[in-house]
């Protein structure tokens, strides 16, 4: 667990959160559509949540912390 690197995952999920954000719909209408941009939302909210978290490692337990309250 040593070679491990808690912020370099943060750093992952950044990109992904990123990647998401600037990824096309494929040619689908109707109900198939919404569905995918639903999928995509989600998949943005919880990429960008962990992307903000503070990560650490201690004794082989990670924590990540995400503050959800609303900013000023």
């Amino acid at each position: 667990m040593s070679s491990f690197d808690p912020q370099a995952m943060i750093t992952r999920f950044q990109e992904r959160a990123e990647a998401v954000k600037r990824r096309g719909f494929p040619p689908v209408e109707g109900p198939e559509r919404l569905r995918f941009i639903e999928a995509a939302n989600l998949d943005f909210q919880d990429f960008a949540m962990l992307g903000d978290a503070e990560a650490s490692l201690h004794d082989g337990i990670l924590r990540l912390e995400i503050d959800l309250r609303p900013r000023d």
